[in-house]
């Protein structure tokens, strides 16, 4: 890359590997089959929605080593830098070549037909494996979330999840990898260039400050779960890249009594596990924002800085009050984030200028809050709607209120129409109906492949009414069923 001094420095198969003179949008799925020839690994959809090319990466999380599954797809080669990587080729003894539990689960049970997708699930077991010990069905079903069959039914790989506890466990050394871990810690920052292109992976907030200011025109780089299909669906070349994964100061959560602060860098996983403590209400956008190996390697401030109108994060996000944390140079601001969108695509960054952290209140008991996501599949689907509701009541009374949306407009909004027919009213059918209709005046949605515009019109007031139905009667099951038209 730069000097013929090799810069990428990662683990595989327990030996420092180092990677020199490739480009640094080059993915990991890339760099497996077509320069070390590891081709177990599979190319399915290129986008993360397959998991045909999932493989596992060991970190470090402080003094803790982490094993999280993540498509090999759209991860950029330079950001396996001071990680373990495992593929499918990893699991097997290099002894004696004996199977990994997980591999011999999914041989006995049959779990594989035409093996195409094999090779990814066994991958997303793996972390499963090294991760829980006991797993209940729900955690089985959500670690294999982002894997599609068409072959099996899913069924004898569901088997596979159980069968592969059964088997003397694998007895790999965790104290000697951590070790390995802190050995290529990355303390410092690093520059890479190839052909024109550069990247810079800052360690500190003081060398992002600095890199932003040079390149202001450079795309910051976080998860790469957008950013990837940049590269391997649009073919776009990305001449300057700034990397935020390793700054320390931006994958911390820190809680005061007023406010969670939640770093840019910090992961999908991380920080809904954190909302979601916080906020039981956020269970169902939790579980269905993303696959796993998404959401570990996505992360909410890039998922708020994308700014996308259909990104599932922002409606709960304003209708809490979040803000937005931006920094440039050494200058801080804070802006709501609601004001943080300007129109479709566009934000209120200025020249140099980066996300610091998203700010979201601490929860309250007199608040009522719940956010929905429409789609047309459960899991791994965009949305067609997503809402989000957050009420206080005085007196059998709205006090205050804030909805917001998202799919609805060209940016995740509120509906201030909406939220202004809700205060003062009854919290009664009667109150909720009169917002409903003002609600459907708010909006002029597209028609597009994902939902109509009558529909996404009828579903957010419909959602509306879920929400005055279920905080109304709590003790009394919701159930929804949609069909997308």
């Amino acid at each position: 890359m730069a000097d013929g001094e090799p810069k990428i420095r990662f683990l595989l198969d327990g030996e420092i590997h180092t990677v020199d003179a490739l480009r640094p949008t080059t993915t990991v799925l890339e760099y497996l089959r077509e320069h070390l020839r590891r081709c177990g690994t599979k190319e399915g959809c290129a986008e993360g929605d397959c998991g045909a090319c999932t493989v596992v990466l060991g970190e470090l999380a402080g003094e803790e080593l982490r094993f999280r599954a993540v498509n090999a797809c759209i991860q950029f080669l330079p950001t396996l830098d001071g990680k373990a990587l495992f593929t499918v080729e990893s699991l097997k003894s290099r002894a004696d070549g004996t199977l990994h539990p997980v591999q011999r689960a999914m041989v006995e049970c049959h779990g594989s037909q035409c093996g195409f997708c094999t090779p990814g699930f066994v991958m997303s077991l793996y972390a499963l494996y090294r991760t829980e010990r006991e797993p209940d069905e729900s955690q089985v079903r959500q670690a294999l979330s982002g894997n599609l069959c068409r072959c099996t039914g899913y069924r004898p790989i569901l088997a596979a999840a159980r069968r592969m506890y059964e088997y003397p466990s694998v007895s790999d050394s965790q104290s000697a990898l951590i070790e390995q871990l802190r050995a290529l810690r990355v303390t410092s920052e690093k520059r890479l260039s190839w052909q024109g292109s550069s990247y810079v992976a800052p360690s500190t907030i003081v060398e992002l400050a600095r890199a932003c200011a040079e390149r202001p025109d450079a795309i910051i780089l976080a998860g790469g779960t957008d950013v990837g299909l940049w590269v391997t669906k649009k073919y776009m070349e990305l001449p300057a890249l700034i990397y935020v994964g390793n700054v320390a100061e931006l994958k911390t959560i820190t809680r005061s009594d007023a406010h969670i602060d939640i770093g840019a860098a910090v992961s999908l996983t991380d920080a809904f596990a954190m909302l979601e403590a916080e906020y039981p209400e956020l269970h169902e956008i939790a579980r269905r924002f993303a696959s796993p190996p998404i959401c570990n390697a996505g992360t909410l401030g890039g998922n708020v800085a994308n700014g996308s109108p259909i990104g599932d994060s922002m409606p709960a996000l304003i209708a809490l009050g979040a803000s937005v944390i931006l920094q440039a140079g050494a200058k801080t601001r804070r802006l709501p984030l609601e004001e943080f969108y300007l129109d479709y695509m566009k934000k209120d960054l200025r020249a140099g200028e980066f996300l610091v952290a998203v700010s979201v209140p601490r929860a309250r008991q007199d608040r009522l809050l719940r956010s929905y996501k429409i789609a047309k599949r459960f899991d791994q689907d965009i949305s067609a709607v997503c809402a989000a509701f957050c009420i206080e009541l005085n007196g059998g009374k709205v006090k205050a209120a804030r909805v917001a949306f998202g799919g609805l407009a060209a940016t995740p909004r509120r509906a201030l129409k909406c939220e202004q027919a809700l205060i003062g009213a009854p919290w009664d059918a009667a109150g909720v109906a009169k917002a409903a209709r003002a609600l459907a005046k708010e909006f002029n949605p597209l028609t597009d492949v994902r939902a109509s515009e009558h529909y996404r019109t009828q579903v957010a007031a419909n959602l509306l009414q879920r929400f005055h139905a279920e905080v109304s009667h709590p003790n009394r099951p919701v159930s929804v069923w949609s069909h997308v038209s």
